[in-house]
Order: C-alpha cells, then sequence, then structure tokens
C-alpha cells in the first residue's frame, strides 16, 4: 500500500509540474521538481523534467541538464543548457562551466550572459578568464567595478589577482637593479618569487609568458635561472617545448651549474629516456650532487643493477636519512629469485620495438612500466597508454583515468573512469559511485555501489549495502552488510559495517542480533563514523543512521517480543 501510495504521489506531483510548465508558472514548477531532488527521487523525476522542458520550462532544462552531465552525457547536457541560457542564469552558468571544460572560449559569451542576469558566480568567473589570459591587474580591476561591501566572495578573488600582479612588479623592480649592476646573483635573486607561483601558473597559464619573459632576463646573468626558465616551460606550458627546455638547460651546465645535470636527468627520466637520464645524472652525481646520486641509484635498483645502485647510494653517506630505507629495499631485491614481466625494465626495448611498429598492447604495457616503475611522469606516458585505451581495453582506461588525475585533468579523467566502470572495473565502479554521491545523485550511486561489489570484496560490498540499506531495501541491503562484517569487520569500516547491518536486521525482523552490532556502533559511531564526514553537509547527516535511535528500537521490540 505504502509503494501504491508513493507510485500515486510521484504521478501526480509530476503531473502537476508538467501542466505548470505548460502554464509557464515557473514558482509552481520549481516547487514540483524539488520534490523529485529533494526526495532523491531523480530517475522519477526525469520523464516529467523531459516533458517539461519540451513546455519550455528553464528550471527543468536546468535541472535535467546538470543530471545528464552527472551521468555522462556532456553533449545533452550542453544542448539542455542552451534551450534556456539566454534567459535562466543557471542554464547560463552551467553552460559556461561545461564550455569551460572543453576548452571553448565561448565560455566567456556564457559567463557574461549569465553576469548580466545577475549571477555573481559568473562575475567571478569572467575575472578568472581575464587572469587565465596573463591579465590579472584587468581581472582585479573587473571584479572591483560595482561590487558592493558584503560580496566578500569577490574580495578574496580580488586580493589573489592583486598579490600576483605585485609579486610581477616586485620582480621586474628588482631584476631590472640586477641588469644595471650586472649582478648574475642579484638576478637569480630577482626572479625567486616566481618558484613560487606553481598554482597560480596552473590555474592561470598566461601568467607564464610574463613569467617567462623575467627569467629570460635573468639568464643572460644567471645560470640558475636558466634552469628555473626550463623548469617553466616543462612543467606549465601546454605545448612540448622539450628543444628550447634542453637548449636552456645545456647553457646553464655549460655555463658550470652542476644542478643543470640534475635537472636534464630528471626531465628525460619523466619522459621515459632512461638512458639519457642516467647519463646527465650521473654527470651531476660525479660533482656530488645528493639528489643526483639518489636518483640515479634509484633508477639503478630498478633496473636490477644492484651493486651499482648500491654504490651510488653509499657516496650519499650513511647518516643521510633516505640510505636505510633504500639499502634494505636493495638487499630485499638480491633475495628475489626473478622478476615480475611487469617490473622488469630490461624488457622496455623490445615493447618499444613492438609498440612503434603499431602492437597497442606493447605500447601500452610500455607506458605502465615506464609509468609505474621507471620514474616516468603522467604526461608523456599518455600516448603509450591512449592507442589500447581507445582499441576498448579497460585497464588501459582504468590507468589513464589514474593518469589525467595526476594531471589534474577532471573531465578526462572521469571520462575514462566512467569507460573503465562501464567495462566493468570494480575500482572505476567504486570511484563513479562515490562522484554520484558527491553530485547527491544518490540512485545512480547506488547502482554504481552495486556494480562495484560484484568484484565480491569486503571493501566495496560495505558501501553498496549501505546505499540500497539507505533506500529501505533492507533484505536487498542484507548479503553485502554480511558479508562486509563478516569479512572486514576489523577494518576501517567496521563500525559503520556494524550500524548499517544492524539497521537492516532490525527492521527484517531479526532484533536479537542486531542488538549487540548496534551497541557497538553506537559506541565508537562518534568516533569511527561521524568524524569522517563534513559536519556542514546536512544532507549526508539527514541520510546517516543514528544508532543509538536504531538500537532503542530494537530493545523496545525484542521486549515487546
Amino acid at each position: 500500500m505504502a509503494l501504491l501510495n508513493e507510485a500515486q504521489t510521484i504521478e501526480e506531483r509530476g503531473e502537476a509540474l508538467v501542466a505548470a510548465a505548460l502554464a509557464g508558472d515557473e514558482d509552481t514548477a520549481r516547487r514540483h521538481t524539488d520534490f523529485f531532488v529533494l526526495g532523491r527521487r531523480v530517475d522519477e523525476g526525469i520523464p516529467y523534467w523531459e516533458r517539461a522542458v519540451e513546455a519550455g520550462d528553464a528550471f527543468s532544462a536546468y535541472t535535467l541538464a546538470r543530471y545528464r552531465k552527472i551521468r555522462g552525457d556532456r553533449g545533452e547536457a550542453e544542448r539542455l543548457y542552451r534551450l534556456a541560457a539566454d534567459r535562466h542564469s543557471g542554464c547560463a552558468y552551467g553552460l559556461a562551466v561545461l564550455l569551460k571544460e572543453n576548452g571553448d572560449p565561448e565560455a566567456a559569451t556564457w559567463f557574461r550572459e549569465g553576469w548580466d542576469m545577475g549571477r555573481l558566480d559568473c562575475k567571478i568567473e569572467l575575472g578568472k578568464l581575464l587572469a587565465a589570459e596573463g591579465k590579472p591587474d584587468e581581472a582585479a580591476e573587473f571584479l572591483m567595478k560595482g561590487v558592493d561591501i558584503g560580496d566578500i566572495a569577490v574580495f578574496r578573488w580580488v586580493q589573489a589577482f592583486e598579490h600576483i600582479r605585485e609579486t610581477f612588479d616586485r620582480v621586474a623592480d628588482d631584476l631590472e637593479a640586477a641588469e644595471d649592476a650586472e649582478d648574475g646573483e642579484a638576478a637569480g635573486e630577482a626572479v625567486e618569487p616566481l618558484e613560487d607561483m606553481d598554482s597560480e601558473f596552473k590555474k592561470y597559464p598566461g601568467l607564464i609568458n610574463e613569467a617567462g619573459n623575467y627569467f629570460r632576463r635573468a639568464g643572460y646573468l644567471s645560470p640558475v635561472a636558466l634552469v628555473e626558465h626550463a623548469i617553466l616551460l616543462e612543467r606549465h606550458h601546454a605545448e612540448d617545448r622539450w628543444p628550447e627546455v634542453s637548449e636552456l638547460l645545456l647553457r646553464s651546465h655549460a655555463e658550470g651549474y652542476d644542478g643543470a645535470a640534475f635537472i636534464l636527468g630528471l626531465f628525460n627520466e619523466e619522459r621515459g629516456e632512461l638512458a639519457e637520464a642516467e647519463h646527465w645524472y650521473a654527470i651531476a652525481a660525479d660533482t656530488g650532487h645528493r639528489a643526483a646520486l639518489v636518483r640515479l641509484s634509484d633508477l639503478f635498483r630498478r633496473q636490477r643493477r644492484l651493486d651499482e645502485a648500491e654504490a651510488r647510494l653509499r657516496e650519499v653517506g650513511p647518516d643521510d636519512e633516505v640510505v636505510p630505507d633504500r639499502l634494505a629495499k636493495i638487499a630485499g631485491l638480491r633475495e628475489e629469485d626473478e622478476v615480475s614481466p611487469e617490473q622488469d625494465l630490461r624488457r622496455l626495448p623490445e615493447l618499444l620495438e613492438r609498440a612503434e611498429a603499431g602492437d597497442v598492447q606493447a605500447s601500452y604495457a610500455y607506458g605502465k612500466m615506464l609509468y609505474e616503475w621507471g620514474g616516468a611522469a603522467a604526461r608523456w606516458m599518455l600516448p603509450w597508454h591512449e592507442p589500447a585505451a581507445l582499441a576498448g581495453d579497460r585497464a588501459a582506461a582504468a590507468d589513464l583515468r589514474w593518469l589525467y588525475g595526476d594531471l589534474d585533468d577532471s573531465v578526462r579523467r572521469d571520462h575514462w573512469k566512467r569507460i573503465a566502470a562501464e567495462a566493468g572495473d570494480h575500482d572505476a565502479c567504486g570511484a563513479m559511485a562515490w562522484l554520484s554521491d558527491y553530485h547527491k545523485d544518490y540512485q545512480e550511486a547506488e547502482r554504481w555501489y552495486v556494480r562495484a561489489a560484484a568484484d565480491n570484496s569486503a571493501l566495496n560490498a560495505m558501501p553498496a549495502g549501505k546505499a540500497v540499506a539507505q533506500r529501505g531495501g533492507y533484505e536487498e541491503a542484507e548479503p553485502y552488510l554480511r558479508k562486509a562484517w563478516e569479512e572486514g569487520r576489523d577494518e576501517s569500516f567496521g563500525t559503520e559495517t556494524a550500524g548499517y547491518y544492524g539497521l537492516v536486521l532490525n527492521r527484517t525482523g531479526r532484533h536479537a542480533e542486531a542488538v549487540d552490532l548496534l551497541r557497538l556502533a553506537a559506541e565508537h559511531w562518534q568516533e569511527d563514523v561521524r568524524s569522517r564526514y563534513d559536519a556542514d553537509d546536512l544532507d549526508v547527516l539527514a541520510r546517516m543512521l543514528d544508532p543509538e535511535e536504531e538500537l532503542a528500537a530494537a530493545e523496545q521490540a525484542l521486549a515487546a517480543g
């Protein structure tokens, strides 16, 4: 009867939503949309939102676009946002964010449209776009126009952009003084503040050009500045600038700076050029460069050249904090009879030859080995992973998710995460579930948690059981939570498992079994569970089990029985 009543209520509210959309009653349409969103009934709301969108309701377009994007259909999300972006600030903002994530300059048009409709976050985004073009002073000036005293968020960004300009101006003044004095040491010191701006360069790539000009000028006087310029180009430039990077480093090395050889070794290692990395590390190590000695030893160890690895490590000195642990690793490797194929760097030449001949699996194996065991950086390993992933290899797709994660590219990370999950990668399924949970799309999250639990692990069984139990599917949840409890009670999720397993046992009439579990959960809940969740997330807290309350209900049921 309860399910029948709920279905009837859903139909009534859905039809009322469509009727309000047809009548142009935006407030009523939004109120009915809130029924579905706040009631965690996204699946049930979708067909009614689709009809309301056809009737011209802007908030339904906004809501449906959000969930299409969350569920992976970015193209449909863009279409829906565009339907009302010229008259609904939420659609304008959503469309602009999506376009910005795609690297589409049209984003600025829609941020401006949203700001014209009074949306403050659109104005902030416009300021950030100016900063990203290398115009922090213009960004600050734009944000200050018409600002109200209560717009604290705006002032925070203004301060950030003004600080960037102040830093650049101070660098320019100090560098000019160093040039006038022809003082190389002072020139190097002048550009030092730029070395602490990695975060700014990543967020606002247009700043790189001005910073590069300062490094270039300082480099005429300081070989250290040449290296810092090379680091800027290698770490932050969107294009591969290796010829320029290597030329700067070679100049610095020729001018006598030992650190240049180390950076040449590091960058070659990150690019997977291990022979070149060894060459330059050795040059730096022979001057006593500590970091070069350590990296060279690590390179030898990963290649199972253990005598060379130990010899170089001992040059670092027995009192150095990194030495004992690395010596222990070398000793452990000496006792191994064979190397697993995934870690055997001696296979790299053969894998490279096959990869260059078009073998996508060899390409993947080559990139994976370099990334996981060869010290390579994610950016340079993408081309080796992508052919296999595009050919449908689930593991390669899952690995691309991690590579793009290392690069802070959330759009491509989530793209490959979804592809891996849809192909059956259980870890990716769990990640998709977490992402849906984060966006409050709990029905979608439950589906992904259940798919993740197909790996038959206690770790994935617990969130699957919890999600099903929070929906009220107690009998469905019981097998998952029983497994999680029997195999994971001593794990970090043990207390939470006890609570939700106790919940489903109590709600399915097994009160006596539930009591001990709920008592255990109640005793440790605050420390082990509640403290791990955001205290300001009222939605999460509202859905969370109260083990003390459930325990009281179980004890009351026992007493009554």
